[in-house]
């Protein structure tokens, strides 16, 4: 039976991540499961709840006004509504402020119904007796066809601030002029910050003077709409100064205004009797009463009642809510698709409100959008937190595990994104290192097999912390030589500079802390070869056994210029393309000459490393002058190659240079 991963058993492959998240969950330890449900619980109210919570809901309520404000209708100038109102310049004429001029309110109704109006109602509260002007009013009220409702509000009307006297002279007032006129209720509703967002509840004396006036039956408990003019010089209600009809001649010309409409008398003064609606924030400018009356009863004759969204369905929400959160928080997905996951969800819960008041169908009133986005939160860091804290040691460990290899940032990087771990591989330009071990298999013919791994382990491990110190990536060992590349799986500004101190650290003398048979811990000197090319850099191998590594020249070019240094009697050759890429103010290097690698016909520059830069930039500028056909710069390159006789590689390279001449190239053999 085939044992590959293809043919493995569905089952297990199900029950296995099931049993493991059970596991994780005794990790977490009972207190971290308590609070995590606690916070869970928390979320769930809060996104059910926010209207009622004191903190949330003047922020629900101003996301209320915004969303409202915005999907207000644009509408042009509603003709089935006129408005009559008292103005600033009205009061100023009648030398008159409160009362209102009783006289001019009767001639003016006298007017609206002369012209056939559909229906009257009076946003004005006859409150207080009046004996010189009242009975004019009545007389007139009594002789109108026109339906017509007049403000009524008693004492336990706290809103209109009724007392027992004023009371009793409005039932009065009303006794004396019905049938001809009913009361109605003009009481307006403000929430706790002021604001009218919603119709009023039933007045314990009269229905809403909106639904009188339009002949509804609705009971009218949802938001109000609101309208916007379509045209800034067309508001959305025509309002006519009460004046206007008491003056000769201009009152007939109105008819048309009034003719099958339903007038609105009452009120529309800068500072008196206004409120905020929602479009308050966004204009910075209140409502007259009388006018949100008009909306309401625009309202009513369009049968606009948004639908309240029961109990149930906000329980339903919440609940998805905090459950796409905790959901999402636990997910290891890759890192844009758990970006894409999250701006969509986000999106969801701060757009879904504004498009649900677009659409006009359901009342957002109440609706808990801040509330859902908190929950969500809440639950995405709590069951996140929890879900991290349970493979913070797994993923300690395997970090650890993949830092033996790999630099930690690189390791990290593969345990965020696993799918690096895929068979394929890709084009990358890298920094190709080989070392080797001079004189180790004569030593150890010396030892025993455990000294020798004993001595290997050593040695191995200080050549892997320089190489990870210095961020490289580990790619093999090949019996005592270390590979390592610059470049891959992550590329970084610094890859040149951190290869080439990487490679000269390594060439430096080192001892081993290892008890050997001959008491000397002591090891030869190790010799580098670095160069900079392209490559395939990858996975490569099979699905069960795979190796992550880089094939191509420049790995095969490094591993000669690493076997060249026997040859030159150098400790390190560094090519040219490495050379030109190192920055300023590193170690310095001096040049080697070019040579020709075993098994290639195109020659390479190459450097060692030196401890002084400027005695490299000197040996650099006459090597660059023999080259150039200057011979007088090989006796320059002689008498500095007398000056150190123990210097064997410079002496090998000026007599090298000798044999070979201006522009030539030394073949290794």
């Amino acid at each position: 039976m085939s044992t590959t991963p293809a043919a493995r058993p569905l089952v297990p492959r199900i029950v296995q991540p099931i049993t493991g998240r059970a596991r994780a969950l005794k990790r977490i330890g009972p207190e971290r499961v308590l609070t995590t449900a606690l916070a869970l619980v928390v979320g769930l109210l809060l996104a059910r709840f926010s209207w009622d919570t004191p903190i949330l809901r003047q922020a629900e309520a101003g996301l209320y006004d915004l969303r409202t404000a915005l999907a207000a209708p644009r509408v042009d100038q509603d003709q089935r509504i006129t408005m009559v109102v008292f103005t600033e310049g009205t009061l100023q004429r009648s030398k008159r402020r409160s009362p209102l001029d009783r006289k001019l309110l009767a001639t003016a109704l006298q007017g609206i119904d002369r012209a056939g109006a559909k229906a009257i109602g009076v946003d004005i509260l006859i409150d207080s007796p009046m004996p010189d002007e009242d009975g004019g009013l009545i007389a007139a009220l009594k002789g109108l066809r026109t339906p017509t409702y007049f403000a009524f509000a008693g004492t336990e009307d706290t809103s209109a601030f009724i007392l027992p006297w004023q009371e009793e002279h409005l039932r009065g007032f009303f006794k004396a002029v019905e049938p001809a006129v009913r009361p109605a209720s003009v009481r307006l509703e403000a929430d706790g910050d002021g604001v009218i967002r919603r119709w009023p509840a039933s007045s314990p004396y009269a229905r809403p003077i909106a639904q009188l006036i339009t002949a509804t039956t609705h009971d009218g408990r949802t938001a109000v709409r609101f309208r916007q003019p379509l045209f800034k010089d067309r508001p959305v209600f025509n309002k006519v100064g009460v004046e206007l009809l008491a003056t000769p001649g201009v009152g007939a010309a109105l008819a048309p205004l009034f003719k099958d409409k339903i007038v609105l008398v009452g009120a529309d003064l800068p500072t008196e009797d206004r409120l905020p609606t929602p479009d308050y924030a966004l204009t910075g400018q209140s409502t007259a009463g009388t006018e949100i009356l008009a909306h309401m009863a625009a309202q009513a004759l369009d049968g606009a009642w948004p639908a309240r969204i029961p109990p149930w369905a906000l329980w339903l929400c919440a609940l998805a809510a905090v459950a796409a959160g905790a959901y999402t928080s636990v997910q290891e997905q890759r890192s844009w698709w758990l970006r894409i996951a999250l701006v969509l969800q986000l999106a969801a819960l701060l757009a879904g409100p504004f498009l649900l008041a677009a659409a006009e169908r359901i009342d957002t009133y109440s609706f808990p959008a801040l509330g859902w986005v908190i929950g969500w939160l809440l639950a995405f860091v709590m069951v996140g937190s929890a879900a991290r804290s349970v493979s913070a040691e797994q993923r300690r460990f395997a970090q650890g595990a993949l830092g033996q290899y790999l630099p930690k940032d690189v390791a990290a990087q593969i345990l965020r994104e696993p799918e690096r771990l895929a068979l394929r591989g890709e084009d990358r330009e890298i920094y190709a290192l080989f070392t080797d071990l001079e004189g180790f298999t004569k030593r150890s013919h010396r030892l025993t097999p455990a000294e020798v791994g004993n001595y290997m382990n050593a040695y191995l491990d200080q050549l892997c912390e320089i190489a990870l110190r210095y961020g490289a990536t580990i790619d093999k060992f090949i019996g005592d030589a270390v590979v390592a590349f610059w470049g891959a799986p992550v590329a970084r500004p610094d890859d040149a500079k951190n290869a080439l101190a990487a490679a000269v650290e390594m060439c430096r003398p080192m001892r081993l802390s290892v008890d050997l048979a001959d008491g000397s811990p002591d090891i030869g000197r190790t010799r580098v070869g670095l160069h900079f090319g392209p490559v395939v850099v990858g996975n490569f191998g099979g699905s069960g056994r795979f190796q992550y590594t880089a094939l191509g020249d420049a790995m095969n070019t490094a591993a000669r210029l690493e076997a060249a240094n026997k040859s030159l009697k150098t400790k390190a050759l560094i090519s040219r393309e490495v050379k030109d890429r190192v920055p300023p103010g590193g170690p310095g290097l001096r040049p080697m000459g070019r040579i020709v690698l075993r098994g290639r016909e195109t020659p390479i520059e190459v450097y060692e490393p030196c401890e002084n830069a400027a005695d490299g930039q000197l040996l650099d500028r006459l090597y660059r002058r023999f080259d150039d056909g200057d011979r007088s710069a090989i006796e320059e390159l002689k008498l500095i190659a007398a000056a150190s006789p123990n210097d064997i590689a410079l002496d090998f390279f000026v007599f090298r240079l000798r044999q070979i001449g201006p522009g030539g190239a030394f073949a290794l053999e």
